[in-house]
């Protein structure tokens, strides 16, 4: 085992920092490159070690690839980067698959589309009576003429319920520090993730090591920790991560003026079509059964165990939550065989190909694959439901999330997920639906408009819901880079890395 150097990481994928309940995202491109390398010299990003009393303030910084360039990391240095990063979130096929079309294609966007690229992303995090002072000071003289602003965005603490009034962040992987999770069998659902799958240079649940850039030693290399699968060559990528960035702007009014019109202004009913469409109710309780068997990685938190000690082995039909819910969409809580077998009897059947299989058995690649750490924030003012069947009055403030997530290999994790679980109208043996909250309900080549949502019961015909409006649009996005501290170093510590 190689333990991972936290004073090494940038403390997001480590806290997520949600002590510090103000935060801001400043956008910004490269004016003067030099000016820039010596802000970002001293800048006070913080790293991932345990610190007692917590910090009160935090500094995070991810790069583009066409940031990278504009501070001077060489063509070939960049090409170690994987081919999504490299090619950014707007290329014509990748905005396809993600759904990105229409209304949400990039060229509508506010940031982050080809009229208005960014460079970095500088993640400013504070409790409220540091949080002015903090971004002054951290800013600096320096800071205008290194970066010109994009645009800075700002969050809301809304204690834990995104926009739609749903309790957010209840469900995310665990991390193996110990790095003990890796190539292996998985009959049941864990909730256990490789440190692989979101720390670049260690191993994932392939048991590989994901592609990154990986240099010959030299000057500018020095401080750079050895690769794990070439100890002769220095790991640019270890210890950092990807970071997906998406501005999702949230219709809450229509969203609550839908569900209450399809259930001809009941209240009750209104509450369950919305909790359907989610995959849990407004305050985060399941819609199937808890069951007994611990999951590995859930942790003995009675609250965590409540929201999360759960599959979807007791809803076969989806009368509980429905296949096309969310929640169920974003996370399938599936292994990697059907049915799970636990004898080993059935295991050795199971592995040989043969035995029985449900109509749904097997229609999802295991979710071990394809797992995100959700890092996002709210803003716009809350709203609740009964409020929202108002009319907007004219100074309606925006309202919707600043989704971040990380992973090691975006084209298998949120690329996957986003493509062939949220996007898709096949997911789960479906038909013409994509996800209710998140889907683009503009035509797709080669697909139908997705404006439906199926709500089965058992013993009974299944309600179709139709005709669901645009409830979130994407209002910018892109793909950067966080490093490691020895990574960023590299970056800005010559004038041609």
């Amino acid at each position: 085992m190689n333990p991972v150097d936290y004073a090494d990481v940038q403390g997001l994928l480590r806290f997520g920092y949600k002590h510090m309940t103000q935060a801001t995202y400043a956008l910004v491109r490269v004016k003067n490159p030099a000016a820039a390398r010596d802000w970002l010299r001293t800048a006070p990003v913080s790293n991932a070690m345990l610190m007692t009393p917590p910090p009160t303030t935090a500094l995070q910084v991810a790069f583009t690839a066409p940031g990278l360039r504009a501070l001077g990391v060489a063509e070939p240095v960049i090409a170690g980067f994987s081919h999504a990063f490299r090619g950014g979130m707007t290329q014509e096929n990748r905005a396809r698959e993600l759904g990105d079309v229409g209304i949400n294609a990039p060229e509508h966007w506010e940031w982050g589309g080809p009229a208005n690229e960014v460079h970095l992303v500088i993640m400013f995090f504070a409790q409220p009576d540091a949080f002015d002072a903090f971004v002054q000071v951290s800013t600096g003289a320096v800071w205008k003429e290194a970066f010109s602003e994009a645009r800075w965005l700002k969050t809301e603490n809304l204690d834990g319920v995104e926009p739609f009034g749903f309790a957010d962040g209840i469900s995310q992987p665990q991390l193996d520090w110990e790095q003990q999770q890796a190539a292996h069998v998985e009959y049941d659902y864990s909730n256990l993730a490789a440190l692989g799958e979101f720390l670049l240079g260690y191993r994932n649940e392939y048991g590989k090591i994901t592609d990154r850039p990986v240099l010959d030693p030299g000057t500018a290399s020095a401080d750079l920790l050895p690769a794990l699968d070439a100890p002769e060559k220095k790991d640019l990528g270890r210890n950092g991560t990807y970071l997906v960035m998406r501005q999702l702007e949230q219709d809450v009014r229509l969203f609550w003026q839908f569900v209450y019109q399809q259930r001809g202004g009941n209240a009750t009913e209104a509450q369950q079509l919305a909790a359907a469409m989610v995959g849990r109710t407004r305050a985060g309780d399941l819609l199937v059964p808890i069951q007994q068997q611990p999951i590995p990685g859930t942790g003995t938190d009675p609250e965590q165990i409540s929201q999360n000690q759960f599959t979807f082995d007791h809803d076969p039909t989806g009368a509980r939550c429905p296949f096309g819910a969310h929640v169920r969409r974003a996370n399938p809580r599936n292994a990697d065989f059907p049915e799970r077998p636990a004898s080993l009897l059935k295991k050795l059947i199971t592995l040989l190909g043969f035995g029985p299989q449900g109509f749904r058995d097997d229609l999802m690649s295991s979710v071990r694959f394809h797992r995100i750490l959700r890092r996002g924030r709210e803003y716009g003012s809350e709203l609740k439901p009964e409020d929202a069947l108002a009319p907007a009055p004219p100074d309606d403030p925006r309202r919707g999330l600043h989704f971040i997530c990380l992973n090691a290999n975006l084209a298998r994790q949120f690329e996957f997920i986003q493509n062939a679980w949220i996007a898709s109208t096949k997911f789960s043996g479906l038909s013409g639906e994509s996800d209710p909250l998140l889907g683009n309900r503009q035509a797709i080549p080669g697909c139908p408009v997705t404006s439906a949502f199926t709500v089965p019961h058992d013993g009974a015909l299944r309600q179709r819901v139709t005709g669901l409006p645009q409830f979130v649009t994407v209002r910018g996005g892109a793909y950067f880079f966080l490093p490691s501290l020895r990574a960023l170093h590299y970056i800005v510590g010559t004038d041609d890395a």
